[in-house]
């Protein structure tokens, strides 16, 4: 009788070990598809800006030096791997694009151009997106993070191999950047 008692219990302990597992498999599942996702709108991000950049050579050619910054935080963002390099090359890019953008201040023919204005509606859009895909991974990750360190999967999540996972983070200076408004100097 005994025997069976301990069969059970260890059954039980195996169960809800199982259950445990499969979660945080589930949950580290939701984090990559989350990935995925800010994955998709970089890339159209990263496909829109040649045709922001050809549209914004017509009127402002001289202004190489701008052209030149987002076509190299591009091509940044585009080989960065992993949540950490790919926030910090987007937050490169973001930088340069807000440059670029302000360009349109200064030719009242860009900023009137359909083209220009259809790219920087677009590009609005899968900014919107973006940030709400930052969201979603952030949220799957915290979740994901929180059960590798809460019981009972701070007892064999390591050993399995799940681990931490970075957060999309634009990091403090860019943060401290967001709060206040961009200089335009000309």
């Amino acid at each position: 009788m005994g025997g069976w008692i301990v069969l059970g219990i260890l059954a039980l302990v195996v169960v809800w070990l199982l259950m445990a597992y499969n979660g945080l498999v589930s949950m580290n599942q939701r984090a990559n598809q989350a990935f995925a996702d800010i994955d998709v709108q970089l890339k159209q991000r990263h496909d829109l800006i040649p045709n922001l950049i050809e549209t914004v050579k017509g009127y402002a050619s001289h202004e190489k030096d701008t052209l030149d910054a987002v076509i190299k935080a591009r091509n940044a963002a585009i080989s960065a791997h992993g949540a950490g390099a790919q926030a910090a090359a987007e937050q490169g890019l973001s930088g340069a694009l807000g440059r670029l953008m302000a360009l349109s201040e200064a030719y009242p023919d860009l900023k009137a151009n359909t083209n220009f204005l259809d790219l920087q509606s677009q590009l609005g859009n899968i900014e919107d997106k973006l940030a709400a895909a930052r969201r979603f991974f952030n949220s799957a990750v915290g979740e994901y993070n929180t059960a590798t360190q809460a019981i009972p999967g701070v007892f064999f999540a390591k050993s399995f191999g799940f681990s931490q996972r970075e957060f999309f983070d634009v990091g403090e200076t860019a943060r401290a950047s967001l709060d206040k408004p961009p200089e335009v100097k000309f």
